[in-house]
């Protein structure tokens, strides 16, 4: 697929992105590129491969799921304005 300097700028405004005249010849070849890679692969057959979520078959390590701090919430609520019932209360902002 070929863009021209039209596409080139309508996808720029589009993108908000400001591009100099100078450079949109530049711009329209580097996206042709991918454009024609990404028809490319298009029409390779992926009929018979299972999708996958990584490409390698790797088992993520997991550490065991256990607290390894203390619970600090009455020292941190201590320095607070104003707290009641383990919640900080704070001024109503919204009416």
């Amino acid at each position: 697929m070929s863009l021209d300097a039209d596409d080139v700028a309508k996808i720029a405004h589009l993108a908000r992105l400001e591009i100099s005249q100078d450079n949109v010849a530049e711009y329209a070849r580097n996206l042709s590129s991918i454009l024609d890679l990404v028809e490319q692969m298009s029409a390779v057959s992926t009929e018979g491969v299972e999708p996958m979520a990584h490409p390698l078959s790797l088992a993520q390590r997991l550490r065991p799921d256990v607290v390894t701090e203390t619970d600090q919430r009455d020292a941190f609520q201590h320095n607070g304005p104003q707290v009641e019932a383990g919640l900080y209360l704070v001024p109503k902002v919204i009416e």
